[in-house]
């Protein structure tokens, strides 16, 4: 009896914490897209009723994830990789575009999205390849294969035209770092961000000369000077990042463009700014107003006004939080934000528990991968970075979405009742 009923000993807080994102993500789901008065649950034929016959598949599927021996994970990590890089390169030949992005396999009437269950895929892969005893993450040698591993999935992702989900590989530089990285990767990784937003806002002249001001400076503060050669490769270097910027940007597709603009306010002239933003940003404007109209309190469930009026287009997807914003106010969404920093908090916690570096990189990037979606779509709602196509783990409209996340969590769960269920 005591050999089955470790079989149930998880961690419950953290299954907890899933369900109640879940449900309430449902009743926000119900808000942002029911269309008349009644509600008719089981019509089959709305996101809402829809999205509650993913969440009733969800259980079966965390069922099975829970019944899989953990060990399978890291014994087929690497198979489990290699078939969501072929279900990646796959949409290529059989791939269905929707807004611009062939990212879904179209299955019946029910279309799939590979990228979302890929996250896992690629989490189980970094930390297979971390864990084993011939790696040494400090060795460029190595780190040059992890990177590979995580940029293979993103750029077949990127080549689909779907940058939100792309972007989201760069969590996996925080679980590096973690294992041993040298924070100069960190370091270089902003500085290119930083250049990047000079040379888009200021111009390229402006970035010459305070790479030029800021190298020398260093160069002649420093105790041990060295050659020339150092600052002049800076120099260089950052020059090629300014030019691929500028080009990068001027061959982005018009809507992408825009936001970037609208972000960085690089039109000079007011007035074609204004038109400008009431073009591109018509989802943030009213996704503003809508956190806005809730105020603290919120106008309550199914009560939303600028919700039930349908004034964010596709709100029960991306901008499901200006859903939560207008029912539920500032309670409600502080809430919101509360149980997923609790979630993250709780995973990482957890992570450091284990006594297996394969499930402790793993759990560290289940918590990269969901703080990483947590703060760009509630930061893109709230108009604090461009807009980006991006769901809110649990909360946004879809199966794929929810299914991913639920596989991403619950290995991680599995693996964790290892160290629980020790005697």
């Amino acid at each position: 009896m005591r050999q089955t009923d470790r079989h149930f000993k998880f961690d419950w807080v953290t299954i907890l914490l899933f369900f109640a994102l879940v449900i309430f993500g449902w009743l926000n789901i119900i808000s942002a897209s029911q269309t008349g008065e009644t509600i008719d649950y089981f019509s089959f034929s709305s996101p809402y009723s829809k999205q509650l016959i993913f969440i009733g598949l969800t259980v079966f599927l965390i069922i099975i994830i829970l019944s899989i021996d953990s060990k399978f994970y890291e014994r087929f990590s690497s198979i489990i990789y290699l078939a969501s890089l072929l279900s990646l390169a796959g949409l290529f030949l059989f791939g269905k575009s929707i807004n611009g992005a062939t990212s879904w396999y179209a299955i019946g009437p029910m279309t799939l999205q590979p990228s979302e269950f890929a996250k896992a895929a690629t989490a189980l892969a970094v930390a297979k390849y971390i864990s084993d005893l011939q790696t040494d993450i400090k060795r460029f040698e190595d780190q040059i294969r992890i990177f590979v591993i995580i940029t293979i999935p993103a750029l077949l992702i990127l080549l689909q035209k779907d940058a939100g989900s792309t972007l989201v590989y760069a969590s996996f530089f925080f679980v590096l770092y973690r294992e041993g990285l040298p924070k100069i990767y960190l370091i270089i990784g902003f500085l290119i961000i930083l250049i990047s937003i000079i040379s888009l806002k200021f111009g390229f002249l402006v970035t010459a000369i305070i790479t030029l001001i800021a190298t020398l400076a260093r160069h002649f503060t420093r105790h041990k000077r060295p050659s020339f050669l150092q600052p002049l490769l800076i120099i260089i270097t950052t020059l090629v990042i300014s030019f691929g910027v500028k080009y990068t940007f001027n061959h982005l597709p018009a809507h992408q463009k825009e936001r970037i603009t609208i972000w960085l306010s690089l039109e000079k002239d007011p007035v074609k700014l204004e038109r400008m933003k009431k073009r591109a940003a018509y989802n943030l404007n009213e996704s503003e107003k809508a956190i806005s109209a809730g105020g603290v309190k919120g106008k309550g469930f199914l009560e939303g006004t600028r919700t039930t009026g349908k004034f964010v287009p596709e709100q029960h997807t991306d901008y499901i939080f200006s859903t939560v914003g207008e029912e539920w106010g500032f309670i409600g969404s502080f809430m919101v934000v509360l149980v997923f920093i609790l979630l993250i908090l709780r995973v990482l916690h957890l992570a450091e528990l284990q006594k297996s570096q394969f499930s402790r990189v793993y759990g560290y990037s289940v918590a990269a991968i969901f703080f990483f979606h947590f703060m760009i779509n509630i930061g893109m709602v709230m108009g604090l970075i461009p807009t980006i196509g991006i769901p809110l783990p649990f909360f946004s409209y879809g199966g794929s979405g929810l299914w991913g996340f639920t596989i991403l969590l619950f290995i991680f769960i599995k693996l964790d009742s290892n160290r629980i269920n020790e005697w």
